[in-house]
């Protein structure tokens, strides 16, 4: 009978060794979340993130609308070149936490509408002179050999759809914000890139697209774009008639004059950070 209890305490001590482990693990796990606090980006953590630990869609649902907030601010210039995007103060707009906040900026970054800069911090993309040369160069050789398989592959249905691309645009040439005549005018040259049948030419692209958007919808004058649409018309009608050089030669003149009517000039502004993004 006496060895029955000491039997018991026996049997329980594994049980509580096993537990041990598991309680130990706990604290290992809070630094992450403490971390969720500080208030810079680190350029150096942003490349080697965590995966998100939040549940269901909502974590990509605010990475999104972050993403979408700032993205818009941008491109309808509330948000100009240069200007700073604080972590902390993100974090206190959108009410969330650092990771998820950073992850945005990750985003935004890939496609180059802001800058992580280690130790200072995310800004909006503000590109060099010798930058913009660099995307308008490479663009302009993409699309000469887009072209060339644009207008060897185009049949009727792809030239109806570039028609009515084309009426599109003229509706709203003189109706609408310049920022979204630069958005219509990029598809534009998108859906010419499918006509390529090259996915891989596509891609590379809609790359420069996005970072000639953005140099575009900042730093071009209004009032270009009823000459862009007419250059526009007339790419489409050398690729109607067949004539791959004279489209090839159309495309590459459109997009030297579209660079010249570049001018890189930012506008330094006094209002919050939650008035440029729109949410006040």
């Amino acid at each position: 009978m006496s060895d029955t209890p000491a039997r018991k305490p026996a049997k329980s001590t594994p049980r509580s060794a096993k537990s041990t482990p598991a309680v130990a693990a706990a604290p290992s796990a809070q630094p992450r979340r403490s971390g969720a606090g500080r208030p810079r980006v680190r350029h150096d953590a942003l490349t080697e993130l965590p995966p998100l630990q939040i549940d269901g869609d909502s974590g990509d649902d605010i990475i999104a609308r972050i993403y979408q907030t700032v993205f818009d601010s941008v491109m309808s210039q509330r948000l100009t070149p240069g200007t700073k995007l604080p972590e902390a103060a993100l974090c206190e707009l959108f009410g969330v936490g650092r990771t998820v906040v950073q992850k945005a900026l990750q985003k935004l970054a890939h496609e180059h509408i802001v800058e992580l800069r280690p130790n200072r911090g995310a800004v909006v993309a503000m590109p060099t002179p010798q930058e913009t040369r660099e995307i308008f160069e490479a663009r302009r050789a993409l699309e000469g050999a887009i072209m060339r398989l644009a207008v060897q592959n185009a049949t009727r249905a792809d030239l109806a759809r570039l028609r009515r691309q084309l009426k599109e645009e003229h509706a709203v040439m003189h109706s609408y914000a310049q920022t979204h005549w630069a958005r219509l005018a990029s598809s534009f040259h998108m859906r010419v890139a499918e006509l390529s049948r090259n996915r891989t030419l596509q891609r590379y692209l809609a790359e420069l697209v996005s970072r000639c958007s953005l140099i575009v919808a900042l730093h071009e004058p209004a009032g270009y774009a009823a000459c862009e649409h007419d250059e526009h018309t007339h790419i489409v009608d050398l690729i109607e008639r067949g004539d791959v050089n004279g489209a090839v030669a159309a495309m590459d003149a459109h997009l030297v004059s579209l660079e010249e009517h570049i001018h890189l000039v930012s506008a330094n502004s006094g209002n919050s950070l939650a008035r440029m993004l729109g949410m006040e």
